[in-house]
Formats: C-alpha cells, sequence, structure tokens
C-alpha cells in the first residue's frame, strides 16, 4: 500500500489563501441565488435591499475588502485519506494560515481565547477544526468563515421520536421566525437531524457548507427542503426583515442515525454573506 506524504505547508497555505477570498468574494452558488430571489421579488423595498446586497459583493469583490465586518469565526472540516500522512501538524498548519490570512488581508479579529474572560486572541485563530477519515490519498478541506450575527441565532433541541416530522418543522420555523431581521436574511439554514446532542450541531453546520445547487440525495429530504423553505418563505421577514419572499435562499438537510429514544435537532443559521469553500489537496 502506498503512502502519500502530505506536507502541512501546503494545507497552510491553502487556508491562508482561502481567508481572504472568503471575506471578499461571495460564492458563485448564493451569488445567483441572491438574483434569483430579486427576479422573483414583488415588494419594491426588498428589490432595492437585494440590490444593495449585490452592489455590496460586487464592490467588495472588486476592490478587496471584506463584504461584511464581520470576518467571522473559522469553520474547517477536513476529509483526511486514509492513505495520507501529515509532515507535520495539520491543526497548527490551518492556524498558521488563518494567522497569516487575517493579518495579510487586514481582517477583523473576532476570537477570544476564554468564552468568560473575553480576551482577544488578536489574530482570529483557533479554527474550530473537524476530522473524518476516508478512502483514498487526497485531503478535503472545507472552510466557513461564519459569522455570530446569525451564529448567535441557531438552536438546538433534542425532540421526542412521537414528535416526528412535524415537530422537526415547527423547531425549524419557530428558530427562523425568532431570529428575524437580527440575522441578515435572506438565510441560508442548515438542519441536522438525529446522531446525538453533539453530532447533531455539526451535521448541521456541514450543511451550510453544501451549495445551495444541490439538494439532499434522499428524495424524502431533498423534498423537505423545499417545503420548508416555501414554508421559512411565508413568513414575509424578506431581506434585512424588511418584508418580502425572500426570507431564506436555501435549506439544506444533514441525517444522522439515531437513538431509539431520540429526535435530536439543530438549526444553524447563516446570513446572506454565506460564505463556504472547498479545495482538494
Amino acid at each position: 500500500m502506498s503512502v502519500r506524504e502530505f506536507d502541512v505547508a501546503i494545507l497552510r497555505d491553502t487556508v491562508e489563501e482561502l481567508c481572504g477570498k472568503l471575506a471578499c468574494v461571495l460564492p458563485d452558488d448564493v451569488h445567483d441565488a441572491i438574483e434569483q430571489a430579486l427576479e422573483h421579488e414583488d415588494s419594491t423595498v426588498a428589490r432595492h435591499v437585494l440590490e444593495d446586497l449585490l452592489l455590496n459583493c460586487e464592490i467588495a469583490a472588486e476592490e478587496s475588502v471584506p463584504m461584511c465586518q464581520d470576518t467571522g469565526m473559522v469553520v474547517v472540516f477536513l476529509d483526511v485519506g486514509f492513505d495520507v500522512r501529515f509532515s507535520g501538524n495539520p491543526y497548527e498548519a490551518i492556524n498558521e494560515g488563518v494567522r497569516r490570512g487575517y493579518k495579510k488581508h487586514v481582517l477583523r479579529m473576532s476570537v477570544v481565547s476564554d468564552p468568560l474572560r473575553r480576551v482577544n486572541t488578536g489574530d482570529n485563530t483557533p479554527a474550530m477544526v473537524t476530522t473524518r477519515l476516508v478512502p483514498g490519498d487526497h485531503v478535503t478541506i472545507t472552510m466557513l468563515c461564519k459569522g455570530f450575527g446569525s451564529e448567535n441565532m441557531s438552536r438546538l433541541t433534542m425532540l421526542l421520536p412521537a414528535d416526528g416530522e412535524e415537530g422537526v418543522r415547527k423547531f425549524v420555523i419557530d428558530t427562523v421566525a425568532k431570529a428575524g431581521p437580527n440575522a441578515c436574511p435572506p438565510f441560508v439554514i442548515g438542519v441536522g437531524i438525529g446522531g446525538t446532542f453533539d453530532q447533531v450541531a455539526l451535521a448541521a453546520k456541514r450543511a451550510l457548507a453544501r451549495p445551495l445547487t444541490e439538494s439532499n440525495v434522499d428524495p424524502f429530504y431533498a423534498a423537505m427542503e423545499q417545503s420548508l423553505l416555501a414554508e421559512i418563505n411565508a413568513l414575509g421577514i424578506g431581506p434585512q426583515g424588511f418584508g418580502g419572499r425572500a426570507t431564506a435562499l436555501g435549506v439544506a438537510i444533514e441525517v444522522l442515525p439515531t437513538h431509539i429514544a431520540g429526535l435530536p435537532v439543530a438549526v444553524n443559521i447563516n446570513c446572506h454573506a454565506a460564505r463556504h469553500i472547498q479545495e482538494v489537496l
């Protein structure tokens, strides 16, 4: 069996580059979804808001400046091939990439070293990294820069199996309704269902990294994504909370097996600046 020697400097340099790209360039799938929302919007105010969002993103990309002042906390999903051997510590490499990237692109440092004593780390580290072993000899990095205006409005609950699909739907809709304008709509909604208390939150976070053009591979959950999106948009919160059709751009559901006595559900809300990217190294 051949083993690929993987220089962690590649990981460091990739993260450094992606920090600037994520902060300044809205992903194509999100940009296209906002344009589609604009095409279907009836409200004059909502149309103006969507136009302003697109203009803001255009200026950010052209001038290489952040599209939002909250340049986020870095979240990384690292899929590592069984046949990969790192030359050093991949976690140190990722954090060094964040450190360099945030300083190079003059991005806001938003991370504190302790949740209660609130001392800023000064370099936006550490990143929140989740690792998964997969077949092959490649390393896939999926990276998000997660702002906390929307993160703060996210929720998790432990439903009972008897609550079923309707219980899940109600929790998702209630979470979005409570978020209202505070999470900078139009949203992207990540929903995790199943697993355990900890894993359902990760599933909801991972769902936010899926391109808006992709549905759940299971037709049952793909249909549920579309129906939830319709229900959310029927709330009328609209872009930036001014009313209108586009409360959300998409709903992505990730599902995990779970215990016979449980039905965990997590809803991770992302604002319209849904910054995500993936690189295979």
